[in-house]
């Protein structure tokens, strides 16, 4: 059986390798012709086309395996879905240095915070906790005072009673777990969508009901998988837009 052909790349050393081979493989599959073949070549047949070892090849196929875009079989293979959804996410990496950058620089005032019941949607998050830490800001721009965004974070309880609110009008939530408390984080997971102001939304960022927003979910995680925080963050569609700078070196 004649077997996917994918695209070569040039790889960056700069960011992991598994990585870069998952996006590539990813976009070939994505950009194949209905009348290429949907069997994948060998994790080693791969893995000598992208010039990476096979536990790197393993690692990138893991991931478009979790997305959705591939199955496998033992002692038959690894195919393309031919019905995989085009719309899936794309995951971009970074570092917490940036996104605390990213973060910082508007003024921020803390609405409220105290313990809540985990929210529905955030179960998964916190498995076996029945109450989380909630903070709600509302932050402005410095010189305008117009908000710009408000957020809700929901944190460990362990880690809330070693947060200062007051740091909260002056910190990133990211740089407070990561720098005064004191935890090691290993990664952000960032999720982005379009939706629409609710009333809530609305009084606070000063827009019209149902206007278009950001809506952004930020998850931290530490170096064991645990989630530390999940941030929940409204933007004013106005004022934001989403921009992504890739490092083609």
């Amino acid at each position: 059986m004649t077997s996917f052909a994918p695209d070569s790349i040039v790889l960056n050393r700069k960011l992991p390798l598994w990585y870069q081979v998952s996006q590539s493989l990813r976009a070939s599959i994505l950009g194949r012709s209905p009348r290429d073949p949907l069997r994948l070549p060998t994790e080693e047949q791969l893995a000598g086309h992208y010039g990476v070892s096979v536990l790197t090849m393993r690692q990138a196929l893991k991931e478009l395996e979790d997305e959705g875009l591939i199955t496998r079989h033992r002692r038959r293979g690894t195919f393309i879905e031919p019905d995989a959804r085009r719309g899936a996410p794309v995951r971009l990496l970074g570092s917490v240095d940036a996104i605390v950058a990213q973060q910082s620089g508007m003024k921020a005032e803390l609405l409220d915070h105290g313990s809540v019941p985990v929210p529905p949607g955030l179960a998964d998050s916190f498995p076996g906790l029945s109450e989380v830490a909630a903070y709600h800001r509302l932050r402005c721009d410095e010189e305008t005072g117009e908000p710009t965004n408000h957020a809700r974070n929901y944190v460990l309880p362990e880690l809330a009673a070693r947060i200062d609110p007051d740091d909260l009008s002056r910190r990133p939530m990211t740089k407070v777990l990561r720098d005064v408390v004191g935890v090691a984080i290993s990664r952000i997971t960032d999720t982005v969508e379009a939706r629409l102001a609710d009333p809530e939304t609305a009084r606070l960022l000063e827009v019209p009901l149902l206007s278009p927003i950001l809506h952004y979910t930020g998850t931290t995680y530490d170096t064991t998988g645990r989630v530390l925080d999940v941030a929940v963050i409204h933007y004013r569609g106005d004022r934001f837009s989403f921009t992504v700078t890739l490092d083609a070196t």
